[in-house]
């Protein structure tokens, strides 16, 4: 019997095919079996790496699942007086309509899915990777080109720790990594000086947005607990996205207009 041909003739008989989301599908419901064996397994420091990112998915998971099955909230009615008479007990109770409570976080999580924002700068000019990157010969005879230096101001993490140069593909100069942001409020026509979380999308590139890089028309999250601005079920919101004005290469700074 030829190669294979027993798997075809299997496949005829019992009317069995495995088809690509059937083995996908079998393999995210196997996931849950190899995350158990690493928790097991791992020690040290991966060990400890491992736990906190479980954790943290587990969190934002139960926020997800609680903020889905928060009860109806009762919430005042602005606007008509109802024609007629109106009883004595009813004059001073105020109507009110039921509205599903959703919080921010999934309605920002909606926006993003959507793809819709309401940016000050809807249209940038594309970032070639000529500009952002300058090759970096190395080697003995320096004759090897595969290293990047990222020639653009971006963001890293507070725990960021750059690999051996062995590995280290794209280099990112200290120099232009930067922290902090001037996010101006269009409403309260204020600046502030606010700490970056994270750089969510760059318009040139996925790829510099997954290392970080800071262009004119990127899209940032930025900590806003200083302002106290609070969500209508009255928790604090703390991160909210900004868009970048400026050339921040050129400026040596940071300038934003927070998206309200």
């Amino acid at each position: 019997m030829p190669q294979n041909e027993h798997i075809e003739l299997f496949q005829k008989r019992y009317g069995f095919r495995m088809d690509y989301q059937e083995r996908q599908r079998k393999k995210k419901a196997r996931e849950h079996k190899l995350q158990s064996k690493m928790a097991q397994k791992l020690i040290g420091i991966k060990g400890k790496i491992f736990a906190k990112k479980r954790y943290s998915e587990k969190v934002q998971l139960k926020r997800t699942i609680k903020a889905h099955e928060e009860k109806k909230t009762k919430k005042k009615e602005d606007g008509k007086v109802p024609e007629g008479a109106m009883p004595a007990y009813l004059l001073d109770r105020e109507n009110t309509s039921q509205a599903k409570l959703l919080s921010s976080m999934v309605k920002q999580k909606r926006k993003e899915k959507a793809g819709k924002w309401d940016v000050p700068l809807p249209k940038v000019r594309a970032q070639s990777e000529a500009e952002v990157f300058r090759v970096l010969k190395t080697g003995k005879s320096r004759r090897k080109g595969w290293k990047r230096l990222v020639t653009k101001v971006c963001f890293v993490g507070e725990g960021f720790t750059r690999k051996p140069p062995k590995y280290e593909r794209f280099v990112r100069p200290m120099a232009l990594r930067f922290k902090k942001a001037h996010v101006t409020h269009p409403e309260l026509k204020a600046t502030f000086c606010l700490p970056i979380v994270g750089v969510k999308k760059n318009p040139s590139s996925p790829m510099y947005t997954s290392l970080g890089v800071i262009t004119k028309g990127t899209i940032i999250e930025v900590n806003v607990s200083e302002l106290g601005l609070v969500t209508q079920g009255g928790k604090v919101v703390w991160g909210k996205y900004a868009q970048v004005t400026n050339n921040p290469e050129n400026d040596g700074c940071i300038n934003a207009i927070l998206l309200v």
